[in-house]
């Protein structure tokens, strides 16, 4: 079985693309991410989310994928709103982002190889396999040693920039990074208020860090006034700090 599924990757590298469905539209993809790819065209690969992307993004809608990995949220939005900024600070997923929007000609997406984080300055990134998986963070530690080092720059560097228009919907998925990232953002979020997508990875935390970290991010979302999940039911957020909740991962829908 491992010699066909070869067999048929390398008939599809030399073609140059693997043909796949992504929320139901024909994409082309690169042929080394097979098995990804026949899940989005199958519609098992987070359905939620691509619902939530197509209720919430408009052609006036800038959008923000935080945390882009090797394109899928990003070719998705493309196609609904005017501009997606995507920000991917692994090397090796970010070629295969940049792979992707070639093959489909993507014009109105601006793609990045920096992370955004809580300060300016080469970070050391991890990943729970190998770099590229879709599980690299700046989360590290013993069990998960530096396997690279990125260029992370702070919203407020971000925005001095002028780079890209500021945004009306962001969405952060950035495998436990969002525990320093989204206390920075809490005065430009209470300003601003964009519709954010925020996804949660307290079982990446130690158990002892989990309800003090996950109080701050629900510090955060309290600026909003709607709390809902990722299929669009409201959410309690004093349920999230119990035993249960935060040994689990979770996906917000926070909107004013």
């Amino acid at each position: 079985m491992r010699i066909v599924r070869l067999i048929h990757k390398a008939f599809f590298r030399a073609r140059g693309s693997y043909p796949a469905r992504l929320g139901g539209k024909a994409v082309r993809v690169d042929p080394d991410h097979m098995g990804f790819w026949q899940a989005t065209t199958s519609n098992t690969w987070e359905p939620d989310m691509l619902r939530v992307l197509a209720r919430y993004l408009t052609p006036q809608t800038i959008y923000y994928d935080i945390g882009a990995w090797i394109g899928p949220t990003a070719l998705y939005a493309a196609g609904f709103c005017k501009k997606v900024v995507c920000f991917e600070p692994d090397p090796v997923a970010y070629q295969y982002l940049l792979w992707n929007l070639r093959l489909n000609a993507a014009r109105n997406i601006l793609p990045l190889n920096i992370a955004l984080a809580d300060r300016d300055s080469a970070m050391p990134m991890s990943s729970m396999g190998v770099l590229g998986d879709s599980m690299a963070t700046l989360l590290t530690s013993e069990a998960r040693p530096a396997t690279a080092e990125v260029l992370a720059l702070s919203w407020k560097t971000w925005l001095n920039l002028g780079i890209a228009e500021e945004p009306d919907f962001m969405k952060i998925d950035i495998e436990g990074s969002e525990f320093s990232l989204l206390p920075t953002l809490n005065d430009y979020l209470q300003a601003h208020k964009p519709t954010l997508f925020l996804s949660t990875h307290t079982p990446f935390l130690e158990a002892h860090q989990r309800v003090e970290e996950m109080t701050k991010v629900l510090n955060v979302m309290a600026l909003y006034k709607k709390c809902l999940n990722d299929k669009l039911e409201p959410v309690d957020p004093h349920s999230l700090l119990s035993d249960e909740a935060l040994a689990q991962f979770h996906s917000f829908v926070l909107e004013d």
